[in-house]
């Protein structure tokens, strides 16, 4: 029997409704004992699942609150086990209290993600779908949100199914090959293994590819504004800010710092930093400014280099450029409301994003929030595919691969089908320790760690 565990399940504010969630075996008894029903025959207990009702929480001092009771009886619920949920009105203190009293009727505290953990142990989710929860928690754009949910729904757990289903058929075949050596298995001829491990190969390839792409729409990207003094690095800044968060002004050296905001351009959230005019100085305190600006464009995951489109290109700003990442740079050419000089044709030639901007008026955003989902690989994505977002998910996919490809070259090599068994044999189970299949309890307990009390 499993204990009866009780959390709150909203967040601990002032708010309209506040919801408490039971788990285990005996916990429909435990709600009965705290929450009275508007008519007596409505007991909790002798309720069907998937049904509400109206009535009041009490403890020993007598009413908390107006309370909707709703009942999910197992194995038909989230976790699987018998569930009740408690809606109650928002406040604080009477959460509180309604939880003291289902502790005091019986239940224990919940851990963190102990509910999701039991709907895992209970064979109602995998560990794929149950990472894609927190993921869902905490999207925070609609294209996060659908990847979250197609994940959640079991977008990633049924891409590796496939993969999964044809290696432990070879394994199969290898076994009955051990069995019945003289026997003609047709599968394992070369061209047939060949063909199934090359298949394996190209969809694990498919979905690692996914996974920079996931991962910025789950954490976002650190991105630094670089560029010569007074070609627009603080007027963009702000633009994207939607506020004045960088001081501007015609002098040459304004930003001595490093100034930091995070804002969401499309479907990316951006940890930006607007940086102080890369260039040669004198002065002292710019000369810091500047040096900070240099080492956050070495540990920057992505650049947004600005120049200034209505003069040619100085030695500042050539310089610049050979620091530049050509991969994850951006240029920014900006003022093009002003007659342009610069050398569009070089620019062009370094750069595989450009926009042109207008920082003042805001013209080019829209180029600049196709180039930033371009550069980082989140317009290939769809929200409905199957994305890698964690790094324990891309380490399994990526062993997982390694294997198979491990397996190709042994049959290329001419080696025995022992040692393509056992490449193979790899490559499952590191399948398995992905969707959670044959996970260590270190595994789950780590990833249940980051979960919230009441999920």
């Amino acid at each position: 029997m499993s204990t009866v565990i009780a959390a709150i399940a909203t967040p601990i504010a002032p708010a309209g409704l506040g919801v408490i969630r039971l788990s285990g075996d005996g916990a429909i008894e435990v709600a009965a004992r705290v929450f009275r029903p508007l008519y007596e025959e409505r007991q909790l207990t002798s309720l069907n699942g998937y049904t509400a009702v109206y009535g009041h929480v009490i403890d020993g001092e007598g009413d908390i609150d107006e309370c909707v009771a709703t009942v999910f009886r197992a194995p038909h619920s989230y976790t699987g086990e018998d569930v009740v949920e408690l809606s109650c009105h928002g406040g604080v203190y009477l959460l509180q209290r309604t939880l003291r009293a289902l502790l005091e009727a019986g239940a224990v505290p919940a851990g963190a993600g102990e509910f999701t953990r039991r709907a895992f142990e209970n064979g109602k989710l995998d560990l794929t779908r149950a990472e894609a929860v927190m993921d869902l928690i905490a999207a925070d754009g609609r294209l996060a949100a659908k990847t979250a949910l197609a994940a959640r729904e079991g977008a990633v757990f049924r891409r590796l199914q496939a993969v999964k289903e044809s290696l432990v058929g070879l394994q199969a075949q290898f076994s009955a090959f051990v069995d019945y050596p003289d026997d003609d298995i047709p599968d394992l001829s070369p061209a047939a293994l060949d063909a199934s491990l090359a298949a394996a190969e190209q969809e694990l390839s498919a979905l690692l590819a996914t996974y920079d792409a996931g991962r910025v729409l789950r954490k976002g990207v650190d991105t630094v504004i670089v560029g010569s003094p007074n070609v627009g690095k603080s007027t963009l800044m702000n633009l994207l800010s939607g506020c004045e968060r960088s001081i501007v002004t015609d002098v040459a050296g304004t930003t001595r710092d490093v100034v930091e905001e995070t804002v969401r351009v499309g479907e990316v959230c951006l940890r930006l930093a607007d940086t102080a005019g890369i260039r040669d100085t004198a002065d002292a305190v710019e000369a810091i400014g500047v040096q900070r600006s240099r080492r956050r464009l070495e540990t920057a995951a992505l650049v947004l280099a600005v120049f200034d489109g209505s003069r040619p290109l100085d030695d500042d700003d050539r310089r610049l450029i050979a620091q530049l990442p050509r991969d994850t740079a951006i240029a920014v050419v900006n003022k093009q409301d002003l007659p342009q000089k610069i050398d569009k044709e070089y620019i062009e030639s370094i750069f595989q994003q450009i926009v042109y901007t207008d920082a003042h008026t805001g013209t080019g955003l829209s180029a600049l929030t196709a180039a930033v989902a371009h550069i980082t690989g989140v317009h290939r994505l769809t929200g409905e595919q199957p994305v890698l977002v964690t790094e324990r998910q891309r380490s399994c996919a990526h062993r997982a691969w390694q294997c198979v490809q491990e397996a190709r070259r042994a049959m290329a090599d001419g080696m025995t089908l022992d040692a393509v068994s056992v490449s193979t044999d790899g490559a499952l189970t590191a399948i398995l320790e992905l969707t959670g299949e044959r996970a260590t309890e270190a595994v789950v307990d780590g990833i249940f760690a980051r979960f919230c009390v009441g999920k």
